[in-house]
């Protein structure tokens, strides 16, 4: 046994109380811990040498004898126990044994929070979730209320997300000390992985809850309403914060994110805040003139054609676009493109009216259709 003093051992003055002597030793026996030494004696002699000073200024009349005799005290087996196991010792404090060491669950608590590197005893977060909502460009304007059925992993009721049975309680895992993870050396070099007894926790539920297994976690269907607003896009994505799946062992949930989905519209079509229709005339209302009445998503409006309008002219509806999805107060436009109807079938009077008017313009690069035959007849008569 080493006579270093076993107040400068642990790190404390002789007037610490129980329970900072207490925390004291779990703090160093986390980090001088063989498993997260692998191959370090020293580190196992500084492991060895704290359970000792711990196993005795942990009982109050060791502690008053070691006050007034020093080591002495002990010389012989006066008192101390040589056989101690310092991993029993670490098991006690921390829960391995199942009884004795008290304040299980604020040990672990200390002892996963501490310099080990990680919250091995919290739960995990639980994965975010995807679903897609479809919804027409009307509702994409107006902004809607949708509810969204999926399904998901819901916190246990019955063990309350814990995953352990009624009465159950939870140990250190025995085969990483509650680390959460395992060394194996290679040669020389010393790998760590994650321990597959309790996969990374450090801890072990003593008897699971039948419901979910030990996962503290069951599979069901939820249901959320979420809120659309209006310019939303096609494949803008919203998230319900904490709608996701729920973490394991009370880990925080995971986020459920809305993929929107804008049905294609007959009339328009969209780019950005701006909408695009395209309307077909009349040749004769394109040459004179005239009003027409042109869709909208607030309805019909009119529209003013001026005389001599050409095909693939576009006007422009302010504000009769899509909102702006950051600046609700602002809209885009609606541009509507005239493409101009010429009649495929016309009458014997449409016909030579229109060659009259075609000849007041001077246009003479028509003739009346003689037929492909006595055109033909024609041309071999002239050769």
């Amino acid at each position: 046994m080493s006579n270093k003093d076993f107040y400068e051992v642990l790190g404390i003055d002789r007037n610490s109380s129980q329970d900072e002597i207490k925390k004291a030793y779990r703090k160093l026996a986390i980090k001088y811990h063989p498993d997260k030494n692998p191959g370090d004696e020293k580190a196992e002699e500084k492991f060895k040498e704290i359970s000792n000073a711990f196993e005795v200024l942990k009982d109050e009349e060791k502690r008053q004898k070691y006050d007034q005799f020093g080591h002495d005290a002990f010389q012989g087996g006066g008192g101390f126990s040589r056989g101690v196991d310092p991993f029993d010792l670490f098991k006690d404090v921390f829960g391995g044994g199942g009884g004795g060491g008290g304040g299980f669950g604020s040990i672990f608590d200390d002892f996963f929070g501490g310099s080990s590197g990680g919250s091995a005893a919290e739960g995990s977060r639980g994965s975010d979730l995807r679903v897609s909502v479809s919804i027409s460009l009307e509702q994409s304007a107006k902004g809607i209320e949708k509810e969204i059925k999926y399904h998901h992993h819901a916190e246990c009721t019955k063990c309350e997300g814990s995953g352990a049975a009624s009465g159950s309680g939870k140990v250190m895992c025995s085969t990483c000390g509650g680390i959460g993870q395992v060394a194996s050396n290679q040669g020389f070099i010393s790998i760590r992985r994650t321990c597959p007894t309790c996969s990374g926790t450090g801890i072990m539920i003593e008897k699971p809850c039948q419901s979910c297994n030990g996962d503290g976690r069951i599979r069901k269907q939820g249901k959320v309403k979420v809120k659309v607003p209006p310019g939303v896009s096609h494949g803008n994505r919203l998230c319900s914060r904490g709608r996701g799946d729920a973490g394991s062992r009370g880990g925080p949930s995971g986020d459920l994110y809305v993929d929107v989905h804008i049905d294609d519209h007959p009339l328009f079509e969209r780019d950005d805040d701006d909408l695009f229709h395209e309307v077909q005339i009349p040749f004769a209302l394109a040459a004179l003139g005239g009003t027409i009445q042109v869709p909208t998503l607030e309805g019909k409006v009119a529209l003013k054609i001026p005389a001599g309008t050409q095909s693939n002219k576009t006007f422009r509806l302010k504000n009769h676009g899509m909102p702006n999805l950051r600046y609700s107060s602002r809209k885009g436009d609606l541009y509507i493109k005239i493409s101009i109807q010429v009649p495929t079938k016309l009458s014997k009077d449409q016909r030579e009216s229109l060659i009259n008017f075609a000849k007041s313009c001077g246009e003479d690069n028509f003739s009346d259709d003689e037929g492909f035959l006595n055109k033909a007849k024609k041309f071999f008569e002239n050769e």
